[in-house]
C-alpha cells in the first residue's frame, strides 16, 4: 500500500473514537491537575486544521475547553502590543484553549499581503519566541502544529468548495489570494521557522494530504506530549423520583408548539 494512500473509513472511524475517549480523560486529568493548555493550530488554507480541532472538540467539555478565532483586530487593538489581544484568551487552571490561527498571522498572511510593516514582521520574529518562553517558564503547555498540504491538494479542496454550498463560505478573498502567492507564503513559512521552533515550545509538522491520518496523527501526538493518566469520576446515584403532588400541565393548546416537520417527510 502507498504511504499516502487514504485511510479506510472503518479504521479511520473506530480509531478517532478511541483517541476521542482518551481526549476526554485527558481533560478531566487537566481539571483536576490546574493545568493550562494551549493549542496552536496553523497551516496552509485548505490544509485541514478546522476539521481537526472539530474532531478534537467534539465530546470535550465546552465549559473548560474553547476554540479562540479572532476576527480582524479593531482599530483599538491595532494601536495595542500585538500581542495583547492573544493574551487575554489564554487558559486559566483547568482549560484547555485551541487557537484556530493564531499570532501567527503575523508571520503569515500579515507578512505576505503587506498588513504588516517589515519592521512589525521583524519585531515579531524577535519578541515571540519571548513570549512562548514566557508561556511556558509560567506552567502553560504550548504545543504548536503546523498543517502541511501540497499545491495541488490545496487546489483540489478549493475546487471542492465552489461547488459545495454547505462549505463555500470557507472560500474567502484571502484564500484565493493564497493560491497566487504559494511561494510567497513558503518562504514566510520558512522564516517564521527558523526563528520561532524553539526547544520550550516546538513546531510540529502535520502532513495533511490524507485529513482522516492527518486528524489521527495530530491527536496522538497531542496525547502522548500530556502527561494525563485516569481520573476516578465520582459516583453518581439517581434519586428515586418523589410521587405525585397533583401537578396538572396546562393544556397543549395553551402554547405555541413547534410545527411538526418531521411528519412531512413521512410517506
Amino acid at each position: 500500500m502507498a504511504k499516502n494512500a487514504r485511510l479506510k473509513k472503518a479504521v479511520y472511524e473506530a480509531e478517532l473514537v478511541r483517541l476521542q475517549a482518551e481526549l476526554v480523560t485527558m481533560q478531566e486529568w487537566v481539571k483536576r491537575e490546574g493545568e493550562r493548555v494551549v493549542i496552536v493550530f496553523e497551516g496552509r488554507d485548505a490544509a485541514g486544521k478546522g476539521s481537526a480541532i472539530k474532531r478534537v472538540t467534539e465530546y470535550l467539555n465546552p465549559r473548560s475547553a474553547r476554540v479562540v478565532a479572532l476576527p480582524t483586530p479593531t482599530e483599538r487593538q491595532r494601536t495595542q502590543w500585538y500581542f495583547q489581544r492573544y493574551i487575554e484568551h489564554l487558559p486559566a487552571a483547568g482549560e484547555i484553549v485551541l487557537f484556530d490561527r493564531s499570532w501567527y498571522n503575523r508571520a503569515g498572511v500579515e507578512r505576505v499581503l503587506g498588513y504588516c510593516t517589515p519592521q512589525e514582521h521583524q519585531r515579531f520574529l524577535r519578541q515571540c519566541p519571548i513570549v512562548e518562553r514566557m508561556f511556558v517558564e509560567d506552567g502553560i503547555r504550548l504545543l504548536k502544529y503546523w498543517f502541511s498540504v501540497s499545491d495541488a491538494e490545496q487546489q483540489r479542496r478549493f475546487e471542492s468548495r465552489l461547488t459545495d454550498p454547505m462549505r463555500r463560505w470557507k472560500l474567502s478573498t484571502t484564500d484565493v489570494e493564497s493560491i497566487t502567492h504559494w511561494e510567497d507564503y513558503s518562504r514566510a513559512k520558512d522564516e517564521m521557522m527558523v526563528h520561532t521552533d524553539i526547544a520550550a515550545a516546538p513546531w510540529w509538522v502535520v502532513e495533511s494530504e490524507d485529513k482522516r491520518r492527518s486528524r489521527l496523527n495530530m491527536i496522538a501526538h497531542l496525547l502522548s506530549q500530556v502527561p494525563y493518566e485516569p481520573v476516578e469520576a465520582p459516583l453518581v446515584e439517581l434519586p428515586p423520583r418523589p410521587p405525585s403532588k397533583g401537578y396538572v400541565r396546562p393544556d397543549r393548546s395553551l402554547q405555541q408548539a413547534v410545527p411538526d416537520f418531521s411528519a412531512t417527510l413521512e410517506g
